[in-house]
């Protein structure tokens, strides 16, 4: 079973988010499969669309050509680069047809990282504008959705996209480290390892930048990464982040470009100074102490 909490970036980062991991997954077809099975399965009993009935007490036309209806303002604070913004959704197409939304994976939200282009540039721009608390419509051209690509079989070419949100909370970092953030989402408490000396990581991620989103996608390669705390070569920040990690957590990591690849950057991929974002699933921790003796 592929994992639908991870999955939910063919529309929220092109597979990112499910519930359960099936590390034999080689190929995005598969998921994209399993993605329009959940679409087609839930759709009918999840939603009742009342389109045209919701009654808005705020707009904004921006020169982009979104659109931002407040159906209630919030009086949290507004969202900014770096928040986890804990989000209720769901994108329509102009017909109604439901495309993604939380439910559809049986979440109540889910988090997304501003800045790192989880989604599409029409939803970094939107959530800006957007303050905890806040139910909004927004209308996204398609050159700010998935524009002339579309995706097959499921979002045409050149379509606009609504999607109706509510924001409900900027979560705070589970914990922070030198300016490394990290939310723990889920947990196994069962679980009693965690990473430290004397013990290795395996995990599955994606990693982005600002300018650079899933720049690497180890679900996609099926080549976890492993290292331990003595390991050359691994970004300062994300093994302070990994500190006290055990196998089934899964988590955002944020990591200042201070942390991580400083003004050097890294190859083509990086620019000098540049932050990074790791969405992580501990696949195993280690001990390889034991294995000693």
């Amino acid at each position: 079973m592929i994992d639908k909490f991870f999955i939910l970036t063919l529309t929220l980062t092109f597979f990112l988010f499910n519930n359960s991991c099936d590390t034999n997954v080689d190929h995005d077809s598969n998921i994209e499969k399993e993605l329009k099975s959940i679409i087609k399965d839930s759709i009918s009993d999840i939603y009742d669309i009342e389109h045209n009935n919701i009654k808005y007490v705020d707009s904004i036309f921006l020169d982009n050509g979104i659109e931002i209806k407040w159906i209630e303002n919030g009086v949290g604070q507004k969202l900014k680069y770096a928040d986890c913004a804990m989000i209720d959704y769901k994108v329509l197409l102009e017909d109604n047809t439901i495309v993604d939304g939380n439910y559809l994976i049986k979440k109540r939200n889910v988090p997304f990282l501003l800045g790192f282009n989880m989604q599409t540039i029409g939803w970094e721009i939107s959530l800006k504008q957007l303050k905890v608390g806040d139910s909004v419509e927004i209308f996204i051209p398609s050159k700010l959705a998935r524009g002339e690509k579309g995706i097959e079989n499921l979002i045409p070419p050149n379509s606009n996209n609504i999607i109706q949100m509510r924001v409900h909370e900027n979560r705070a970092p589970t914990r922070e480290i030198d300016g490394n953030k990290i939310w723990v989402f889920e947990e196994n408490n069962t679980n009693k390892l965690k990473f430290n000396f004397g013990y290795e990581i395996q995990f599955h991620c994606m990693v982005s930048t600002p300018s650079n989103p899933l720049y690497i996608n180890t679900y996609r390669s099926n080549n976890p990464f492993s290292f331990n705390l003595n390991s050359k070569g691994v970004v300062p920040g994300l093994k302070k982040a990994l500190i006290n990690s055990k196998k089934s957590d899964r988590m955002f990591v944020y990591i200042p470009h201070n942390q991580g690849y400083r003004d050097k950057g890294y190859q083509n991929l990086v620019k000098s100074n540049e932050d990074l974002f790791y969405n992580i699933m501990v696949m195993d921790v280690i001990n390889t102490d034991s294995k000693k003796d």
